[in-house]
This record gives C-alpha cells, sequence and structure tokens, in this order.
C-alpha cells in the first residue's frame, strides 16, 4: 500500500544519492551512450543494436494503474462521512498521511471488503491483452499481507493474461528485474533497476520531475514501441516531406526554446505550437510559446478533454490542444514545440508524422544555466535533480542534436530534415 511521505523522501533521497556516486565512480570505459542517430556530424550513423530473441519484460502495479484505489477510497469517504463539499482526488496530493481530511481514505485500506470489490479502471483489461501481445506481463504489487491472497485471485479473475507464477507482492519494487516498471509511485519508479521504469500521471505525483511519464494506456504502448524499436537498425533517415510536427526535448538548460526560436529565424516552413501553462512567468513571455492559464482553468480544460497532452515540470502544469496542432498542419507547415518526453509521446500516440530531437547539451553548461536562472531555490533544486532522469529519454528520441551554440543545432536540425532555409538564411550560407 501507500508508504508515509517521510519514508518516501527519505528513501528517493538515498536512491539519488547512490545514482549519483555510481555516476561519479563508474569508469569511463561504461560511460556509453546508446547507438542512436545523431546530428552532430554523423548523421547518417545506424544505432547498434541488440538482436533480441525473445520479448521485452514489463512490471506493471495494481493500485491506480489497474484497478481504482485513492479514488474509490474517497468515494467511499464522501459516502460514510458525508463531507461539504465533497472530498476530490485533487486533495490527496503526494504519498501518506497529509494531515488533512483526507487521511480519512486510510482506514478503508485495512477492511477486505476493499479489495474485493476495488473496480477495475476502465479499459485496464484491454490495455492488459494489448501488451501481453507485445511483451512478458508480470505484476508488482504492495499489499498487506492479510490480503495477498485476495489480490492475487482478483488479478487472476481481472486479468487472465498473467500467469500466476508473474504475480510479485512485495514493497521492494527495486528488487524486480525487468525491462519496463509502469508504476503510478514515484518512489518506485526513481528507485526503480529496470531499464525503463515510467510514471504513470496521477494528483499525487505531480511534484515529479524529469521522469519518463504518460498520461494514458495508449501513450504506455506507444512508448513501449518507441522502445522496442529502439533495438533495431533503421537506416532511413527522418523527413518533413509532407506536414508533420517536430518537437525538442531536454532538461531544462539545454538550449531547447533558443534552439526553436532560432528554427524559426532560419527556415520558414515552421509555425510554433502555443501551449497553456500555469506557470505565470513563461505564460507572460513576449515571444509567445504558451498561455497562461490559473490552475482551475487548466484543471477544466484537462476535465473537458480539451487538452490531448498534460504534464507537470517543476509544480506547474503544461498541456496543449489537438485542434490547435491540427489547425497549423491544415494550414500545410510544420508544427514546431517543446515539450518534456511526456508531451512529446503524447504526439507520438495522436499523429503520425512526429520527429523528437533531443537537445544535448554539456552538463556544466547545464548546471550553470540552472543555477543562474531567476526562479525559486526549490524549483532549480527540482531542476538540477531532473538532469540525470531526463539523460535517458535521449535512447527513445529520433536524433540527438549536440548544442554547442542555438545557432549551430538549429542548421544541424534543417539540413538532416532536408529543410530548405529561409530567404534572408539562404544568402548567407
Amino acid at each position: 500500500m501507500k508508504k508515509t511521505k517521510t519514508y518516501v523522501q527519505k528513501n528517493v533521497f538515498v536512491a539519488f544519492c547512490r545514482k549519483l556516486v555510481y555516476s561519479i565512480m563508474m569508469p569511463p570505459c561504461l560511460h556509453r551512450e546508446q547507438g542512436k542517430r545523431r546530428l552532430h556530424g554523423i548523421a547518417d550513423e545506424k544505432r547498434v543494436f541488440m538482436n533480441r530473441k525473445f520479448k521485452l519484460s514489463t512490471a506493471l502495479d495494481i493500485d491506480d494503474l489497474l484497478m481504482e484505489c485513492i479514488p474509490y477510497a474517497i468515494r467511499l469517504a464522501n459516502e460514510k462521512y458525508r463531507f461539504d463539499p465533497p472530498l476530490t482526488i485533487y486533495e490527496v496530493d503526494r504519498w501518506g498521511k497529509l494531515g488533512t481530511r483526507a487521511d480519512v481514505i486510510f482506514e478503508f485500506f485495512q477492511d477486505p471488503a476493499f479489495y474485493e470489490n476495488q473496480p477495475v479502471i476502465q479499459g485496464a483489461k484491454e490495455f492488459v491483452h494489448k501488451l501481453s501481445q507485445m511483451t512478458e506481463v508480470f505484476v508488482s504489487t504492495s499489499v498487506y499481507p492479510e490480503f495477498m491472497s485476495l489480490r492475487a485471485r482478483r488479478i487472476l479473475e481481472e486479468f487472465p493474461e498473467i500467469p500466476q507464477d508473474h504475480i510479485y507482492m512485495g514493497s521492494r519494487k527495486d528488487k524486480i528485474d525487468v525491462d519496463i516498471l509502469f508504476d503510478d509511485g514515484m518512489h518506485n519508479v526513481f528507485e526503480s533497476k529496470a531499464a525503463y521504469p515510467i510514471l504513470m500521471r496521477r494528483p499525487w505525483n505531480n511534484q515529479a520531475t524529469g521522469m519518463l511519464a504518460v498520461n494514458t494506456y495508449d501513450e504506455f504502448l506507444k512508448l513501449v514501441e518507441i522502445i522496442a524499436d529502439s533495438y533495431q537498425s533503421k537506416p532511413e533517415r527522418y523527413s518533413l516531406s509532407r506536414p508533420g510536427v517536430v518537437v525538442l526535448v531536454g532538461p531544462t538548460g539545454s538550449g531547447k526554446t533558443d534552439i526553436a526560436r532560432e528554427l524559426l529565424k532560419q527556415t520558414d516552413c515552421f509555425e510554433k505550437l502555443r501551449s497553456y501553462t500555469t506557470n505565470r512567468a513563461a505564460g507572460q513571455q513576449d515571444d509567445g510559446w504558451y498561455h497562461y492559464v490559473s490552475e482551475h482553468e487548466f484543471r477544466n480544460m484537462h476535465e473537458n478533454g480539451e487538452l490531448f497532452e498534460s504534464t507537470t515540470y517543476a509544480h506547474h502544469f503544461y498541456g496543449s490542444r489537438k485542434s490547435d496542432v491540427e489547425e497549423i498542419l491544415a494550414k500545410g507547415r510544420h508544427v514546431l514545440t517543446v515539450m518534456d518526453i511526456c508531451g512529446a509521446m503524447a504526439l507520438k500516440t495522436h499523429f503520425t508524422n512526429v520527429i523528437t530531437i533531443y537537445a544535448k547539451r554539456d552538463k556544466k553548461d547545464l548546471l550553470t544555466s540552472i543555477v543562474e536562472r531567476d526562479m525559486p531555490t526549490e524549483d532549480k533544486v527540482n531542476r538540477l535533480l531532473a538532469i540525470e532522469g531526463e539523460k535517458q529519454n535521449a535512447e527513445i528520441c529520433d536524433y540527438v542534436v549536440k548544442v554547442d551554440s542555438c545557432e549551430q543545432a538549429a542548421r544541424e536540425i534543417c539540413q538532416s530534415l532536408r529543410i530548405a532555409p529561409a530567404a534572408e538564411e539562404r544568402g548567407k550560407l
């Protein structure tokens, strides 16, 4: 079940320190990048790949991934205590007891009837069926010992594709040896030894930054496809022969937004996608990359289905409308946007011609850029902690561009995607 906030904070910090020490002590010969097509100097390089003769393996959480847990407990609490106003899911914004009225939900986790009647999340059965055709599927779930047999029976009844010997119970999910872990617990994702730990976005993990994350089952399945594809050699080059979407991905300080601005200068075939954010500073910048909305307005947009993707970065919400993308494509122009990996995967789920480009910058420059920014200390810390986790995102992007300067990076992107420069830039070449 859910762990206390103090426990989670302590173990997340310990795990981070372990990773940091390991990265420092690792011999240089082991600091190898995954084979990817590079824009910087070797645009036609093929990927190094593993010739797998077996399926990838995936471990799935149960609570709030396949079966309702917190939302179900909230409904039971509202029925029992008649809260006015009703208790909402947004009041559970982190793990453990919060010292608020939301703590009442923990009493239901001691009741066997809760586990007997936990509703299966809509679409979960279809999701497991599709995933089982793509990877080996395991379950890794934490539950009180007295309810383990009940939990196992429910899993076997609801998800017959999962073999009995693929069910693991316990809180040490870092001991599960799989290719992919899919969980809504930020601490489980952070501590995981899986090659690709992936977070399912929920209100209680909104503070997570820099992790591979998705909002829906479809986005996860698309990400699994991309991960499997990353092990295969793909000699063909990506190009924008028809209207498509170019997404720049990278940690804070990588220069991705400045590269996007430079692309708009160097070629006239792009139109920027304006996203929506609760970050007032970003929403009020003159360059017009974001529309600022309040947190209440953002939640309404999300709940009304207006946003095809949404994510959280350093405690701020970001999201985009599918209709805005379609409007640009209908003009015969390419969409240019800057997103985290979560938004990029959502784009690949909803649109076919999407190219993801990871902006890779020297780590010292990244750290300097973040430290020198005018932002709260907490935001700086979150972005600094996210750097190591975001490195892995390069492995699942279509291209990686080495950023020595924004002008150079934009020029190499145009050359590799075979995009003609604007007339004024053409004269400089």
